[in-house]
């Protein structure tokens, strides 16, 4: 078969795989001035804390190996820089705010997110802005997909490979969920039930953090589909 009859093959075959799904096609919807403007505020946010970290690290590793007078002037060098980076983070950070607070329909879906244990401003906002408010992707596994928590299982033929989670993801979002996670081991007796009786069980830690970060996904999409705020039902068992 030509290069010619391949294309004309994967045309036929991919419109009529459009046509079989057309049903479930939805129109490209632009992102609104509000999420846009998000997705450059935490952009800047962002290169702002880099370039604290960047001023900071040296500062940290370095504290062993020089002595106390070279490391205090090495601090005053460059205090007045780390002063205007944490002013400039927290003026951003209430740029964030004040947009969200200014939009009614953004603020319910913010607040709805953010009831979730374990989903602080930070994730709540960069899931608003992934998933355009939920139009662009409204099904909870997709964004784990997307987001890298969730385990593909490797196969080709006879071979079955190991699972794990796709090095595609969105690394950002991934490392978002991943802190969200750990707060919510730490603050939440459900999630630190399972953490701890998943990690006894002889279970990769990582693979149950993942797991977690699922939950946690699941859980923001239920109660937005719901239009409801999370309701925690939890009951610690008794030995």
């Amino acid at each position: 078969m030509t290069a010619a009859a391949d294309r004309k093959v994967d045309a036929q075959r991919i419109a009529a795989y459009a046509y079989k799904n057309r049903d479930e096609v939805r129109l490209w919807a632009p992102k609104r001035d509000v999420i846009q403007k998000l997705d450059r505020l935490t952009a800047l946010r962002n290169r702002l804390i880099k370039a604290r970290k960047m001023m900071q690290s040296p500062l940290t590793d370095c504290k062993d190996f020089i002595s106390k007078k070279d490391l205090g002037e090495a601090k005053k060098a460059c205090q007045n820089t780390m002063k205007a980076l944490d002013k400039d983070i927290k003026r951003v950070n209430q740029d964030i705010q004040s947009t969200i607070q200014n939009d009614l329909y953004l603020k319910e879906l913010y607040e709805i997110i953010e009831s979730v244990k374990g989903v602080g401003p930070a994730i709540a906002t960069e899931i608003l802005i992934v998933t355009n408010e939920f139009k662009n992707i409204s099904n909870p596994k997709e964004f784990a997909c997307h987001a890298g928590v969730v385990p593909f299982s490797y196969s080709s033929g006879q071979y079955q490979g190991k699972a794990k989670t796709s090095n595609k993801a969105n690394k950002k979002l991934k490392a978002l969920l991943h802190n969200g996670a750990r707060s919510a081991i730490q603050y939440s007796p459900e999630i630190r039930e399972y953490y701890l009786r998943k990690t006894a069980e002889g279970k990769n830690e990582m693979l149950v953090v993942n797991n977690i970060c699922n939950k946690l996904v699941h859980r923001v999409f239920s109660c937005v589909h719901r239009k409801e705020k999370y309701k925690n039902f939890y009951t610690p068992l008794v030995a």
